[in-house]
Order: structure tokens, then C-alpha cells, then sequence
């Protein structure tokens, strides 16, 4: 009998404090524009409930949002402001951040008009482009396609294998359906993973979950990242690790 998949808790409304400022002109953040990996970040986005601080031109103070929902076949998504109130027609940068390991930034200019029945809920197109800023300091490597890049362990008698989608000398993501993460929670530590990072290279580290995110991706449905970083590490893999991911041919690191 499989486990019940783990409920996704979505935020409730925003506070003051959820204010997020603005990418910086002296950050180094990454173009996307792939209506794809927009849209997955939208509907990340929404189901999280994350706080979206919204930036008029000619308004000194920011209004804070929520995604409502996303429909990725149109493409549009449906923003509330709830607790706030609808900007003003004209251009606007929203701000949002992924998972807490990113900053997502992108710019609407459109009249902000009111959804019939809902007064607070406002209809947009996804942007061409977003700005993402990645906060992690170490070089992050994705995993190449066709290649099996897997996390192997076991927590209360269960066992976990599931494939990474990128690792760094900082830690490691891996993916997974909501039923896979049952019994695993943001903090949890995880002893002696077996890491299989391609063909030529076999680690075992423990490792602590850092991040769980639900998104969507248009092939698998619903999946959750699973950020880990290294919780004890030796000097001989930290050195192995730096070694493999600066040898890392550079379009697959970011």
C-alpha cells in the first residue's frame, strides 16, 4: 500500500515583513525566457502561496500579492492582491522568491483591470523574460540528459532513490513526486547517501534537506525539488567534488 503523498501548505496572505527589494543593478542574475520555465515558476509560485512585492513607477510604497493561479496553455496567470489594492494602468516589476535559493523578477505593463466578481484579482499575460539571481555562492552543475545521476538512502526503513538534477561542492538537488517525499521535511538529516554523480564517480555523504519545493513541469506533472546541503564532508570529497564540477564543461554550469 503506498504512502498518502505529503500535503503542500500554501502561505497564507502576505505581511509587511514579506517585502522583497528589488534584483541590483551590480547583481549578476540570469535571463529566462523560455515561456516553459515561466510558466513553472508561476505555478511554483502559486502553490506555494509565495509573497509577490509588486513596484509601480511614481509609487513610493510597494503592494504585496499573491499568484493565484496559472493556466500555461494560454499563457496567463491571475495575480491577488488581496490585503492591498490594484496598481494604477501602466508598467509594474514584481519580485518573488523561489524556494528561498532564488530571486525571480519581471516586468508587466497593463491596465490592471479587475476580474468580473473578483475586485482584487487581475488577469496578466506571462512576461516575455524574467530575471532569476541565483543566491547560491558555489558553481552549480546540471546533471546531462541520458545520463543517470542518482541519490540513493534510506530514512525509517525506507528507501529513497531518486535522480539528481544538479549538484555543487555545496550540496545537491534531486527530484521527486509528491508521494517520494513523504517522511522527509526541510531539515532532516539524511546519513550516508550514496551519490552517483555519472559513470566515473561513486560519493557517500550525509546530507541535510534544505529546501522542498512543489512545481509542475509539462512532462512529469506534478514533482518537488529537493534542495540538500552537505552536512559532514571530508577534505579528500570536498577536493574530488571541486575538481569534477570546475571540470564541468561550462554550459552545463550555472
Amino acid at each position: 500500500m503506498n504512502a498518502p503523498a505529503a500535503p503542500l501548505i500554501r502561505k497564507g496572505p502576505p505581511k509587511a515583513a514579506d517585502v522583497l527589494s528589488r534584483i541590483g543593478d551590480k547583481a549578476q542574475p540570469h535571463e529566462m525566457r523560455d515561456p516553459f520555465d515561466i510558466g513553472e515558476a508561476l505555478t511554483a509560485l502559486s502553490l506555494s502561496g509565495e509573497p509577490v512585492t509588486v513596484y509601480q513607477a511614481g509609487s513610493l510604497e510597494p503592494r504585496l500579492a499573491r499568484i493565484e493561479s496559472v493556466d500555461p496553455e494560454l499563457p496567463h496567470f491571475v495575480i491577488d492582491f488581496s490585503g492591498s489594492d490594484r496598481p494604477a494602468p501602466g508598467k509594474a516589476v514584481l519580485v518573488a522568491s523561489l524556494g528561498g535559493n532564488a530571486k525571480l523578477q519581471f516586468e508587466l505593463d497593463q491596465e490592471w483591470d479587475a476580474l468580473p466578481g473578483h475586485p482584487l484579482h487581475v488577469a496578466a499575460e506571462f512576461p516575455p523574460s524574467c530575471l532569476v539571481l541565483n543566491r547560491r555562492a558555489a558553481r552549480r552543475v546540471e546533471t546531462p540528459v541520458g545520463v543517470n545521476y542518482m541519490a540513493s538512502f534510506r530514512v525509517q526503513g525506507k528507501q529513497y532513490e531518486l535522480p539528481l538534477y544538479d549538484f555543487s561542492q555545496g550540496g545537491v538537488g534531486m527530484r521527486a513526486t509528491p508521494e517520494e517525499v513523504f517522511g522527509l521535511r526541510v531539515g532532516k538529516k539524511l546519513e550516508a547517501v550514496r551519490l552517483e554523480l555519472g559513470p566515473n564517480l561513486v560519493l557517500t555523504a550525509d546530507l541535510e534537506i534544505r529546501l522542498l519545493r512543489p512545481f509542475r513541469t509539462f512532462l512529469l506533472g506534478d514533482q518537488v525539488q529537493v534542495g540538500c546541503s552537505f552536512a559532514s564532508i571530508s577534505m579528500q570529497m570536498q577536493e574530488t567534488l571541486e575538481r569534477f564540477v570546475t571540470s564541468a564543461p561550462r554550459g552545463a554550469a550555472r
